[in-house]
């Protein structure tokens, strides 16, 4: 009976030490949808907003980009449990389609390997600007 006892007793402290750190991202299906910007009045930054569910402190060990046109910043203190921390992303605002995938690792037990893909989308557009020249002209054929 003493030696059950001593076993349970080690199992449950065991269970209680060896705790896990979980992390969920508050975007859906952890994607950013920038839309339809403008390169001339959009800075390209957005952040992913995240929460350690888990009971010991996440610690994000690397952010990293597909490609250099998307720059990630990674917290440097781990993240408590409960508590919630940030990756700001700066896209570079290349006319065109926006699909980039930025891969955050980390020692959240709820993802394989601890390694969670986010995504951004949209579409950068550059703004048509109206030659000052042409805009009275159309003024004058109106008349």
């Amino acid at each position: 009976m003493r030696k059950l006892l001593l076993l349970v007793a080690f199992v449950g402290f065991s269970s209680v030490s060896f705790g896990q750190a979980k992390i969920e991202f508050m975007a859906k299906d952890n994607t950013i949808d920038y839309g339809t910007v403008s390169k001339d009045s959009d800075s390209g930054m957005r952040t992913f907003e995240f929460k350690n569910t888990g009971n010991q402190p996440l610690i994000i060990t690397n952010v990293q980009s597909t490609c250099g046109c998307t720059v990630p910043s990674k917290p440097t203190e781990p993240i408590m449990p409960g508590k919630t921390g940030k990756i700001d992303v700066k896209y570079n605002m290349a006319p065109g389609p926006i699909r980039k995938t930025i891969t955050v690792e980390s020692n959240a037990v709820n993802y394989e390997g601890g390694r969670v893909p986010l995504k951004i989308k949209g579409e950068v557009i550059v703004k048509q600007e109206v030659n000052p020249l042409e805009k009275s002209k159309s003024i004058m054929e109106k008349r």
